[in-house]
Parts: structure tokens; sequence; C-alpha cells
């Protein structure tokens, strides 16, 4: 069994959350007791809660909920999202009620697989392009890059390189993620809070949007229903593609903690693939919980692309459904590489 302390030198990062009970607004008599360990507590185990009455009042119930959703006094953590969460204890006593809260942060219980790949075609990509976003549709690439005064969306002949449409994003703007939905490119950019909305085949832009709840746009991918983006943290957020608000978020975790900078990302076969800024990692992520259930090293691509003075990270991952392949490239990267994912043995 691979140990998850050898995978920071594939990309992941571990933060953990110091969490502790604590009142709502006003005097509480009460405290809320977990057999969480310092707060965690893996999402395989049960929680069990128990209610610290400090002024021995004469209680008539207490009612639990974790995310405004009704538990026990022993609860099972397998169908709650990972991540920090408040547990409320209403207390019912005396003819009134008092509300104490606490903190947990649910672990996911596995640890993730580690995958390698295998280089099945190599093809010419723009090395001026700072990629942000990648993605198929009708086995024609869509790309979107970054940098002020230089970020641009693009369709590109992914065999040849050749760039079959493009726009130029006003100087104000750094672009970020991209993905297509509904005949509709969807495209973000970095700290203006404003993200734009195209015309597939003619890229004229329809609207913009502005993100709600996030403070910035990193990723975009989709599942044909709902749009999912990333903001630079552990969370990704779960847009209606219609009104583009953010509604709901996950958070990305694994067995220690959360991982963060989640970047461009793509939906395959039921899991979201992200890159981590400035790593050579790829995370495989549970949509329903957030939990990373695999990981895959791309360290050595880095190394078959020209070496250059603005080479930087991996970033960019697309899934053809066509070929029922994986695509990566990276920022000023000058190929673009097919390849097949393997379990690392």
């Amino acid at each position: 069994m691979i140990l998850f302390k050898s995978l920071p030198i594939i990309f992941l990062g571990v933060f953990f959350i110091g969490c502790g009970s604590n009142s709502g607004s006003g005097k509480v008599d009460f405290s809320i007791n977990t057999n969480a360990t310092k707060g965690s507590i893996s999402n395989d185990k049960t929680l069990n809660l128990s209610l610290e009455n400090k002024k021995q009042h004469t209680i008539d119930s207490v009612v639990y909920t974790l995310e405004g959703k009704k538990i026990g006094a022993k609860a099972d953590l397998k169908d709650f999202k990972l991540g920090k969460h408040f547990i409320e204890a209403t207390v019912y006593f005396n003819g009134g009620k008092q509300v104490a809260k606490t903190a947990i942060e649910i672990l996911n219980s596995d640890l993730p697989k580690i995958y390698t790949f295998k280089v099945i075609h190599e093809y010419p990509h723009d090395i001026s392009s700072y990629t942000q976003g990648l993605e198929f549709y009708n086995d024609t690439l869509y790309e979107s890059t970054g940098q002020f005064k230089e970020s641009k969306l693009r369709q590109v002949d992914y065999k040849t390189g050749k760039v079959l449409k493009n726009i130029d994003l006003p100087n104000a703007f750094f672009g970020e993620g991209l993905t297509v939905l509904n005949n509709k490119i969807y495209q973000l950019t970095w700290r203006a809070g404003r993200g734009f909305v195209y015309d597939l085949s003619s890229f004229k832009k329809l609207k913009s949007f502005e993100y709600n709840k996030s403070k910035e746009g990193w990723g975009l991918c989709n599942d044909g229903k709902t749009i999912y983006k990333s903001d630079g943290t552990e969370n990704i957020w779960l847009l209606d593609p219609e009104t583009l608000n953010e509604e709901s978020y996950i958070q990305v975790y694994t067995n220690k903690g959360k991982i963060i900078e989640i970047n461009e990302m793509e939906w395959i076969n039921g899991k979201i693939y992200a890159n981590r800024y400035q790593k050579n990692g790829v995370a495989i992520i549970n949509p329903k919980n957030g939990a990373v259930t695999g990981v895959i090293d791309f360290t050595p691509l880095k190394n078959k692309v020209t070496q250059h003075a603005e080479l930087d990270v991996l970033n960019g991952i697309a899934y053809n459904p066509r070929t029922k392949t994986i695509f990566v490239t990276g920022k000023h990267w000058d190929k673009l590489f097919e390849v097949e994912i393997v379990e690392k043995e």
C-alpha cells in the first residue's frame, strides 16, 4: 500500500482546521461534546454526540442537526459531504430553548489511489498559450488562455495545433477556465469577479455574469446539467447554467485534510479531474462528497516539451468522448499529450 505521506511530491498539500465548541448569539448554558479527534472524524466512523449541561438544567428534549439535517446522538457520516461543517444542538428546557454549536471536519476514510500514465500521441500546441481552460466538443478542442493583455478564447484543431477561431479578451481581464454546455461556451476571468457566455458557433458574446459567492474564477467543467466552478480554495461550486448562481459547493478533501488551489477541471465518467495550481498532478474527485479518490502523477511530462524561459506548469486537462482518451498540456507548452491512465503498482 502506498502511504499518503508520499503524495506531496505529486501535488497534494494538507491543511488542518482547528475545531471547537462555540455558542450562538447570547449566553448559552450548554456545549456539545463529540468523538472527533482534534475536531476531525473520518466519514466511515459513527459521530457520537453528547451535551454538557453546565448549570444542570432540567432538559425536556434536544434536537441535533448537521448542516441543517436532523441527526441523532449517534450519526452515520457516509452520506454527508466532506469538509468543515457545523453541528447545532437545540436544547428545550424550562419553557424556552438555547442553541449550542460546534464545528467538525469530516475526512475521507480511504487513501487516494495513485495513477501514472502512458503517452499515446503527441500533438503540436501553441507555445505562446498560457493555458487556463481546455475542453473538447464534437472532436474539436476549445481553449482559454490567461495573462493580462494576452487572454484569449480559441477553437483549435488539436491534431495540427491550428487555431480555427480566436477572440481576444479586453486587456483588463485575465482569462481562466472554460466549459461548453448547450451550445454555449462559459469562460471565467480571474479576479474581476466576472465570467462570459459565448455562442459556440460564432463566438459572439451573449452575456456576462457576476460571481455571487466566490471571489475568484479558476476552473470550469460540467456534467451535462450542472456547471462546476473552482475558485482557488478547496471549494468547488455548483452553478445553475441559466442563472449562473453559485447554489452550493463541495469541499475537496482526502483522508488527511483539505486540498486547496483546485484549478482547471474536467468531467470524466462521473468524476471531476482537477489540476492543482503549481503542481504536476491531477486529482480525481467524487463530485457527490468532495473526496479525492485518486491522484495522477504527470511529473515526467514537463521534460518532454521544449525547455524555454517562459515554460510554466502543467495546466489543462480535456476528455475527448470520441476517442475516449484524456489530453493534457501546460502553460507555454509546445505539445498536447494524449494519454492513457494506468494505476500504479
